[in-house]
């Protein structure tokens, strides 16, 4: 079952990326793939981060469930960690802009 769904998983990769070739960008320049590698490593940065934040998120539940009295010191750290999980992302968007014109 892993072997078909990593198949089907490859193919539709495959079969999206052929537009993306396949557009000439005029003048018998090549395709630049700028826009399609800062697709991808925006992709990957806030997979990742939402990955981060969950974990983050299920620990600071269960140590709320173990200790409930420290829930003021646990809430604030969740918070500022989840900022700056969330300011990753940020800063990888800020550098697809400059990147990608």
């Amino acid at each position: 079952m892993r072997k078909l769904q990593y198949l089907f998983m490859t193919l539709s990769a495959l079969l999206m990326a052929v537009p993306a070739f396949a557009q000439d960008a005029g003048a018998g320049r090549p395709a630049s793939l700028v826009p399609i590698g800062a697709g991808i490593g925006m992709a990957i940065a806030a997979g990742l981060c939402g990955l981060g934040q969950g974990k983050a998120t299920a620990s600071a539940t269960e140590a709320l469930a173990r200790n409930p009295g420290a829930r003021a010191g646990i809430q604030l750290l969740l918070v500022l960690g989840l900022a700056f999980i969330e300011s990753l992302t940020l800063f990888t968007l800020v550098v697809i802009f400059l990147r990608v014109q």
